[in-house]
């Protein structure tokens, strides 16, 4: 008897043993899955309590200690390595956040969902008393349909399993009224369409931060197709009189008013807007009061926006300076740019005094000229310094460059030919092109005796620039564009098929590079060479029969007519390109 006792009390020690050992495996915050919570629910209902969801989360948070919590994350920053190191560091850095702000970490579980005002999700009446709502207000009402329907459960104490599956629904819900689609599949509307929840009114390009907050629509602004204005001055734009008459009406009407032409503002209004000829003349003296800011998009730096003297100009679209496109990286296949009208006397100023294209010449990123000239400009400066040695008039000596220019007027000399001009005493290897061109520059420069390619153009803006400074630097600027139109123009460079001329040299690199390859895949065929060692051959045959061919055609340039004084001036082009239409691709 004794014995059955002592084997029983022992048994009974042993499983109170293992009993106390599981009780204290399971800690606070554990994962349980669903066969193991109800095992332990059943065997320790009173001393053992477990939940799932949101609220389980809120009591955990509510329970926090952020002492302890950072004093148990330094312990393991100190114990541990690697990953496990970095996520404790990370940890401790949340900590550290809400403990220095005073904030709880409960306060990050919403118990209460706050509803946004009727205005900004508006019910609209449609024609046929059909109405069109916000997506909002969808969600908001799946929201408080579920969470009725949930107190409805738990009033009538209905099954756990049902409650917990309606708190479930009632999660998505919330889950997509702030960010639809987040979680499991979005949910859709009327047509299929997805609900676009709080999180979407927010973000993106048509988010309330973009669309509403960065960029506004304003008053006194237009946008139009930009076009080239070849006769502008450097701080001019081409601005549309119809566009130029809406922009500037309040001032037109006010001057009108102030010139006796109406009695008061509303009769100004009313001669504004039926355009009569007065308002036309009183537009020519307004524009002349304040200049308009030219802006186009992308803005990637600050000389994506810059001020311009308005000139009226009939049509619809804005005219721009061939020389500011770089700036705004503007070309004239369908580009728009934005206008705006400074209002403001201080606004005014600024726009005279720092944003006019005269005082925004060089690039912010790297100092150096950002109007130097290009294409055409670049074509016309070159024919005009290039020598012809075929031309009228070659080997003849003048006395001065105003005989040298008016010989050339009179027609007795061509723009190109080869003549000695008397300068300093001394006689100088020139053209009429290159003293027409030297004309533009400040004296102190000295006189260019160079043929004038894009580089050498860029160099001379520089000088020009630190010599004489922004006014000085626009008016020889514009000097320069004039010259480049007019001898481009003068010059009828066209590109004709007959300009790329294959070279007879072609057919004997190719066959020579075609021999070697044979070899080499003979070589391979035998097994001299691996397949790595053909290949690198091969490419070393094809590279060299290239260079060469490159060499030849660069021997024959100066046959090759418009293509090419495009690609050796810069205007357009390279001999790459030359290279592959006359000789091989690749």
């Amino acid at each position: 008897m004794t014995l059955q006792i002592d084997e029983d009390k022992s048994e009974f020690e042993s499983e109170l043993t293992d009993q106390m050992d599981e009780i204290e495996s399971i800690k606070a915050g554990d994962l349980l899955t669903e066969s193991r919570y109800r095992d332990l629910r059943d065997r320790y209902s009173g001393i053992f309590q477990a939940g799932m969801g949101a609220e389980s989360v809120l009591e955990r948070l509510n329970s926090l200690s952020l002492d302890d919590l950072r004093d148990e994350l330094q312990a393991e920053m100190q114990s541990t390595s690697g990953q496990r190191r970095k996520k404790a560091i990370k940890r401790t850095r949340v900590v550290e956040a809400f403990r220095k702000s005073g904030n709880r970490p409960e306060s990050m579980v919403l118990t209460t969902l706050p509803v946004l005002p009727p205005e900004l999700r508006p019910m609209v009446q449609l024609d046929g008393g059909r109405f069109a709502t916000s997506d909002l207000n969808d969600l908001y009402r799946r929201v408080i349909n579920r969470n009725n329907r949930l107190k409805r459960l738990i009033e009538l104490a209905a099954p756990e399993i049902i409650v917990r599956n309606e708190k479930r629904m009632l999660q998505e819900a919330v889950d997509a009224l702030v960010d639809n689609g987040r979680r499991g599949r979005a949910v859709a509307g009327s047509h299929n369409h997805r609900l676009k929840s709080l999180s979407d009114l927010l973000r993106g390009k048509q988010g309330r931060f973009r669309q509403n907050l960065l960029g506004k629509r304003v008053d006194y602004s237009g946008r139009s197709v930009i076009i080239a204005g070849p006769d502008l001055k450097l701080h001019q734009c081409g601005l549309p009189r119809r566009m130029a008459l809406e922009l500037f009406k309040p001032f037109v009407m006010n001057r009108l008013v102030m010139k006796g032409y109406a009695h008061n503002i509303k009769s100004a209004k009313r001669m504004a807007e039926r355009i009569r000829p007065e308002v036309w003349d009183i537009l020519e003296e307004v524009v002349n009061d304040r200049p308009v800011l030219l802006n186009r998009a992308p803005t990637l730096h600050r000389l994506g926006i810059q001020a311009f003297e308005p000139v009226l100009i009939d049509g619809s679209a804005i005219q721009l300076h061939p020389l500011v496109c770089t700036a705004f990286n503007a070309d004239f296949d369908g580009d728009q740019m934005a206008v705006h009208v400074p209002l403001s006397r201080e606004a005014v100023m600024e726009a005279r005094k720092m944003m006019l294209s005269t005082f925004n010449m060089l690039s912010p990123s790297s100092g150096e000229p950002i109007v130097a000239p290009t294409l055409d400009i670049v074509l016309g400066t070159y024919y005009m310094t290039i020598i012809d040695e075929r031309a009228r008039g070659a080997a003849r000596l003048f006395s001065s460059r105003d005989d040298a220019r008016l010989a050339h007027e009179l027609g007795s000399i061509e723009l190109r030919a080869p003549i000695k001009v008397m300068m300093d005493g001394q006689p100088v290897d020139t053209t009429v092109g290159r003293i027409i061109f030297n004309d533009t520059l400040p004296a102190e420069m000295g006189f260019r005796n160079d043929e004038i390619e894009k580089s050498k153009l860029k160099e001379i803006v520089g000088e020009v620039y630190a010599t004489l400074g922004n006014e000085g630097t626009a008016e020889v600027l514009d000097q320069i564009k004039n010259l480049g139109f007019k001898y481009a123009t003068k010059a009828g460079i066209t590109i004709a098929i007959s300009d790329v001329a294959v070279p007879e040299e072609k057919d004997g690199i190719v066959k020579d590079a075609e021999d070697t390859v044979s070899r080499l895949e003979e070589q391979y065929l035998d097994g001299l060479i691996t397949d790595e060692e053909r290949y690198q051959n091969t490419v070393a045959i094809w590279t060299k029969a290239n260079d060469d061919l490159t060499e030849v055609i660069q021997r024959n340039l100066r046959d090759y007519g418009g293509i090419y004084l495009m690609a050796n001036s810069g205007a357009k082009g390279n001999i790459a390109q030359i290279k592959q239409m006359a000789g091989m691709r690749g």
